[in-house]
């Protein structure tokens, strides 16, 4: 491999073009690596958890919910987004008890992804809960709808075969099931 010199593009200018709710898109001018310059257009995400909540079960707690942009119910792992200074842990502890009522005494940081790298600096830090417990009803969002339901591993990934699951975040976090 050569060194990440040789493939650095160095921001000369930025602009946001929109500012959102929930994420910005800028348009920066770049020098790239051989000296010639290019435009960049990207959207600035705040960054997210997801979470493989293991159940004493065996199983693993899933959401049902409808997403917009694509116009249908996906099946997912629970997560959220990061608030603003939030850390990442805290997080995820929010999130889980929001959405599905759940509590865990045991959590582990898994590692991070990067959905979209191509045109987001989204993260999204996967993590595993265990030692589940349920606190109390979820606590949705006043425009958040979804359903809980649990499904065990072997299950998941048939879901991913048969193509029931195609959430990147949710494929991603299943991988590391073998890892635990």
């Amino acid at each position: 491999m050569t060194d990440d010199a040789d493939l650095t593009e160095t921001q000369i200018a930025s602009a946001t073009v929109f500012t959102g709710v929930l994420l910005d898109v800028r348009k920066d001018k770049v020098r790239l690596p051989d000296g010639s310059e290019a435009v960049r257009e990207y959207i600035v995400h705040p960054g997210a958890v997801v979470m493989l909540a293991l159940l004493d079960n065996g199983k693993l707690l899933f959401e049902r919910q409808f997403r917009y942009p694509l116009r249908r119910v996906f099946l997912e792992l629970p997560a959220g987004k990061i608030d603003p200074g939030e850390d990442i842990l805290t997080t995820a502890r929010r999130e889980l008890r929001e959405e599905t009522g759940y509590e865990a005494s045991e959590w582990t940081h898994l590692g991070v992804m990067h959905p979209c790298l191509g045109y987001s600096n989204e993260r999204i830090e996967i993590f595993a809960a265990r030692g589940l417990r349920r606190v109390a009803q979820p606590q949705l969002d006043a425009s958040e709808f979804l359903e809980v339901l649990e499904l065990s591993p072997e299950e998941a990934r048939q879901a991913v075969a048969d193509g029931r699951i195609t959430d990147g975040k949710t494929i991603t976090a299943l991988y590391w099931l073998d890892r635990l």
